[in-house]
């Protein structure tokens, strides 16, 4: 009787639960009809094809960047892959194009992938409170101002920091073409910490830093240790530092990473890698029975943040109808380029577009669209 029971329990565990969410495994990822998925198969093939005709202008041999951006200071790729992209929903794999393995620059998708890393090191306690200065673990001269010194670890994930100072020979303030390219802006009066919005990549920066500082280990490797390793992520992504980057940290020499790719280096990742991370915070933290990320994280991550209603911790959201006619609940992690990873939890969906034209709004219209009242 014993050994009968222990062969039905054993079966009874190959068995789907009822309303068990699907992961991908590392070497697997299930594609499922579009019907089977509440999709009208033809809609969304034309949404679809919407996806593929729309490239991004930018060259594919990344010939403008010094123009665009200023001076590099890390490497940057010879050629992009072509315009591609992802569509899940229920975590399967409803619609692929392109070449989605390809491993191209992310942009500021990164700053995304900052946000889930100062929510990890809030939920192990490495920093008591969000709303603490940053100065009060972080020694390194950095937050040594009056100013500065008010700086919290919330300032720098709303991006309202208002930090001041030169980090890797870059300003806060983009001041010469030569550096700066087209984003060159002219000084302005600064404003008290957490009351001004200004899109930065010098503070970002400034906030990889002070992750780095607290960690004491390079941000790549956490990324990957308490990440993206545990979503079966694949070992092609890579997160360059700047050339000049290197700092010391307790007598150890390590590269401190960027926010961006706005001077080169920045996050190299695969648009599969991104669909999975998209689908962790679709999962609020939560993959295959493991919490990665606290749930009260994610919700914060994703709410309106700051002095900006369409802004969290460095995820841009739809509360002011960015994406008109999608829910208000989703949200999106965007990179120059047109590059763009979007989540929409009211229909269960991860949408990663890589090298797309300005089109987010119709391109997601199309997708929601496509699936089947009720489904």
């Amino acid at each position: 009787m014993l050994r009968l029971l222990a062969v039905v329990m054993a079966v009874l565990a190959l068995v789907p639960r009822a309303g068990a969410q699907y992961f991908p495994s590392r070497d697997a990822w299930e594609s499922k009809a579009p019907a089977e998925l509440g999709f009208d198969a033809a809609l969304l093939a034309k949404a679809v094809e919407f996806g593929k005709t729309h490239e991004t202008d930018w060259p594919a041999d990344f010939s403008r960047q010094a123009e665009i951006f200023g001076r590099p200071l890390g490497p940057v790729p010879k050629t992009r892959a072509g315009v591609n992209g992802i569509i899940l929903r229920h975590g399967y794999i409803a619609a692929e194009f392109g070449d989605t393995l390809a491993v191209d620059p992310s942009y500021s998708m990164a700053k995304s992938y900052l946000s889930t890393l100062l929510g990890v090191t809030l939920d192990k306690g490495m920093i008591p409170s969000i709303d603490d200065p940053v100065a009060n673990l972080v020694k390194d001269g950095g937050y040594d101002s009056p100013h500065n010194a008010k700086v919290t670890w919330r300032h720098h994930a709303t991006q309202t920091s208002e930090w001041e100072g030169a980090l890797f020979g870059k300003n806060h303030v983009y001041v010469g073409k030569e550096e700066y390219g087209e984003a060159v802006m002219k000084p302005r009066e600064i404003h008290e910490p957490g009351t001004f919005f200004e899109y930065n990549d010098v503070r970002v920066n400034r906030l990889a830093l002070s992750l780095l500082r607290v960690w004491k280990r390079p941000l790549p490797e956490v990324l990957k240790d308490q990440i993206m390793d545990a979503i079966g992520a694949s070992n092609t992504w890579v997160y360059h530092a700047y050339d000049n980057a290197t700092v010391d940290v307790d007598g150890k020499n390590m590269k401190s990473v960027s926010g961006g790719t706005r001077w080169g280096g920045g996050l190299w990742m695969s648009t599969r890698d991104h669909a999975r991370f998209g689908y962790l915070m679709l999962r609020r933290g939560e993959w295959n029975g493991r919490r990665l990320l606290s749930e009260r994280w994610v919700r914060e991550a994703t709410a309106p943040q700051g002095v900006r209603k369409d802004y969290g911790f460095l995820w841009w959201l739809n509360t002011t109808d960015r994406w008109p006619g999608a829910p208000a609940g989703s949200f999106s992690a965007q990179g120059a380029g047109q590059n763009s990873i979007w989540v929409d939890p009211e229909h269960d969906l991860v949408v990663v577009w890589r090298w797309h034209a300005e089109a987010q709004p119709e391109f997601y219209r199309l997708i929601l669209a496509a699936i089947k009242p009720g489904t």
